[in-house]
């Protein structure tokens, strides 16, 4: 068995890598730490095998895959391993800032027949803004979805443009996406233990390189089976889960819990702020209060907000950025959004 560092830095890199690699032999993948401290997850090539062949289960037919998003992270190399197990193309968005036009330009050279991307919501956003590439979105067999929950608006554009659109839910910790539209993969099952979302399945991570104190608190053995406990609180209807916001995602303001990704949720939802990041920052009065971040110019509807979760959740202020801080997995860099609210 090999561990192998999953810094690679290019899509050739990542595809080699796999497909020399040996079942038992492990990479070590970097989380994004958009909201803690970043972790090494340990990745078995099997569990990675074992995602990227559920996901060609779940597609149906063989096709190739056009690749935007950094192979350094899990959702990336399951570009490039889903490709490997179809044995089919791979193509390459040019490095550097993502642009509609760089996809656009790589399209080009995907071959005839079923294609497939795998995109974050501020990309599928960019691409939609753009006549051209929407376009060229709406000729993808499949475009999946994943990294962060991604605002309704922004799902309704996508499919009101004719983009076949699937939603993916996972983790590092479980091969990235497991859980598309809501249900799980391959042997992949969900399960809700005080309504937070817990999964198992061939997916599983080994755990945390060099913590196992923290392994053992995100896999927790529950009935003599090994899950992974997310961050996520979640219900169950029909058999399709539904991801309701993150179990630590709320600041105490005032003494009265504001539920941040609700608030996110509800402002991502009206025109203009589909980009709009909530975070909460310290206050001397009331200990922490919410402030919106956004490249936008649109208006916040402070009083919208006081209506759905309380006085408390009114924004602080708008902090108002050329554009936001993103992490190389095209996340929000909430660490770096909260210090530039912090900051004033």
């Amino acid at each position: 068995m090999a561990l192998l560092t999953a810094d690679w830095r290019s899509a050739e890199d990542a595809l080699g890598a796999y497909e020399t690699s040996a079942d038992d032999d492990v990479f070590a993948f970097g989380t994004s730490g958009s909201t803690g401290a970043p972790k090494r997850v340990l990745l078995s090539r099997r569990a990675v095998r074992a995602s990227a062949r559920f996901a060609a289960e779940e597609l149906g037919a063989s096709g190739a895959w056009l690749l935007a998003l950094a192979p350094s992270y899990v959702a990336g190399f399951n570009v490039v391993a889903r490709a490997s197990e179809m044995g089919t193309g791979l193509v390459v968005v040019a490095e550097g800032s993502f642009t509609a036009e760089a996809f656009c330009e790589a399209y080009v050279h995907l071959p005839s027949g079923p294609n497939y991307t795998s995109l974050v919501p501020a990309q599928l956003a960019r691409l939609l803004d753009d006549v051209e590439a929407s376009a060229v979105l709406a000729g993808f067999a499949r475009v999946l979805l994943g990294g962060q929950a991604p605002p309704a608006q922004l799902v309704r554009r996508a499919r009101e443009a004719g983009v076949r659109l699937t939603l993916t839910y996972g983790a590092t910790e479980t091969s990235g996406g497991c859980v598309w539209d809501g249900r799980p993969l391959g042997d992949t099952e969900v399960a809700l233990i005080d309504g937070v979302i817990h999964l198992t399945g061939s997916v599983l991570a080994d755990g945390y390189r060099d913590d196992p104190e923290q392994t053992a608190e995100a896999f927790p053995v529950v009935d003599g089976r090994r899950w992974h406990r997310t961050r996520d609180a979640g219900e169950l209807h029909g058999g399709r889960l539904v991801v309701v916001g993150r179990v630590d995602d709320v600041i105490v303001s005032g003494g009265v819990k504001v539920p941040l990704a609700a608030v996110e949720a509800l402002l991502r939802d009206q025109p203009g702020l589909a980009d709009a990041v909530v975070v909460g920052v310290p206050d001397e009065r009331w200990g922490e209060v919410p402030v919106v971040a956004t490249a936008g110019d649109a208006e916040v509807d402070a009083e919208l907000i006081a209506g759905a979760y309380g006085a408390a959740a009114r924004p602080a202020r708008v902090l108002r950025l050329p554009e936001l801080p993103l992490l190389p997995s095209g996340k929000p860099d909430r660490l770096a959004i909260r210090a530039l609210a912090a900051a004033g």
